[in-house]
């Protein structure tokens, strides 16, 4: 049995988690408890800085607890929602099996909207920044019918979907990202929102010959996730929904000159049995990563929790990495009229 590689309540994963093995069951760090900080952003236990020009290359978004730790959204944030502690206790009581577990999801898109934010894999800290492609900055298009991102687009943290590792149904190998999520809720959430969401299954998508998986999951807390329990229900509850997620997936880049995307499994949904499996694989993929135990591909792995980690860094570091960054403008950059142009693809 390894030993324990993130802080957490002894047993905790394997209550929740029961059929992880038991050498899976110690990556989930404890959620910082404390005052509210006025000038920053909360989000579930973590809050956001904001850095930089809002609406140009400089800007990001940086975590922080509210104990005052900033932290990595990739690494830090625990991938399990019910372990998080607040004041030594749980904050939800343990579900029966694993097909009930919430995930923690960062936000990095907001439905409706255009800007292609992401957690900067690359960067120390791994704030969420807008993404950029040949010195500009990136904004998905408008193909009609739809209008920017149709869900709250974000993902998982602590997973990673390995360029080493070639998937064996599609025979793809993984796009160097955490694992991507859909959330279909009713909510619009904010860049650098930290939700718990319940996972209903998985689209395989194949993005320019690289496994790029979309989980589709809705928030724990909105009004329909009592009723919405399965990639079926979705299907029989929002006709239409699963259809016009594929048709954006498939045809978003188009605009851009690129060729439309490919699905493994013809494009069908796999069922939420299907999506944990595949959240458990890419989580191991991220404790090879944060353990150095693999190539890393330029993710960078600095963090402050991952106590078995060569790239845990003090709370010190941490904060320098922050107050290197350029301080927030009160100005925001001003966004061309072309991303509000509307494609007929």
């Amino acid at each position: 049995m390894r030993p324990l590689l993130l802080r957490c309540p002894p047993g905790c994963l394997a209550t929740v988690l029961g059929s992880f093995s038991a050498s899976r069951n110690k990556l989930v760090p404890r959620a910082a408890a404390g005052p509210r900080l006025l000038h920053l952003t909360n989000t579930m236990h973590y809050q956001t800085e904001a850095r930089g020009r809002p609406g140009s290359p400089d800007y990001r978004v940086y975590f922080k607890t509210p104990e005052g730790k900033y932290i990595s959204p990739f690494h830090d944030i625990s991938l399990i929602a019910e372990n998080e502690q607040e004041n030594d206790m749980p904050t939800k009581k343990a579900k029966k099996n694993e097909s009930e577990v919430l995930f923690n999801m960062v936000v990095e898109v907001p439905r409706w909207s255009n800007a292609k934010m992401e957690i900067a894999t690359k960067e120390p800290l791994n704030p969420i920044k807008q993404d950029v492609k040949k010195g500009k900055l990136r904004y998905v298009a408008n193909i009609f019918p739809h209008k920017g991102y149709i869900w709250n687009y974000g993902a998982l943290p602590q997973t990673w979907e390995d360029p080493n590792h070639t998937d064996k149904e599609t025979k793809c190998c993984g796009d160097n990202d955490p694992i991507d999520v859909c959330e279909i809720g009713t909510q619009v959430c904010f860049p650098g929102q930290v939700i718990q969401v319940k996972v209903l299954g998985i689209l395989a998508m194949i993005d320019e010959g690289e496994m790029d998986w979309k989980v589709i999951a809705i928030n724990a807390e909105d009004p329909d996730a009592k009723s919405l329990n399965s990639i079926e229900d979705v299907r029989k509850s929002r006709p239409g929904h699963l259809e016009a997620t594929v048709d954006w997936f498939r045809k978003y880049k188009v605009p851009d000159g690129k060729p439309e995307n490919q699905f493994g499994f013809n494009g069908q949904f796999k069922d939420k049995d299907f999506a944990v499996e595949i959240i458990k694989s890419t989580h191991e993929h991220w404790r090879a990563l944060v353990q150095k135990q693999t190539n890393s591909h330029g993710i960078e792995c600095k963090n402050i929790s991952c106590n078995e980690s060569p790239f845990k860094c003090s709370a010190e570091e941490a904060r320098d990495v922050v107050s290197s960054a350029p301080a927030l403008c009160a100005s925001t950059h001003p966004v061309s009229p072309a991303v509000d142009k509307w494609h007929f693809v």
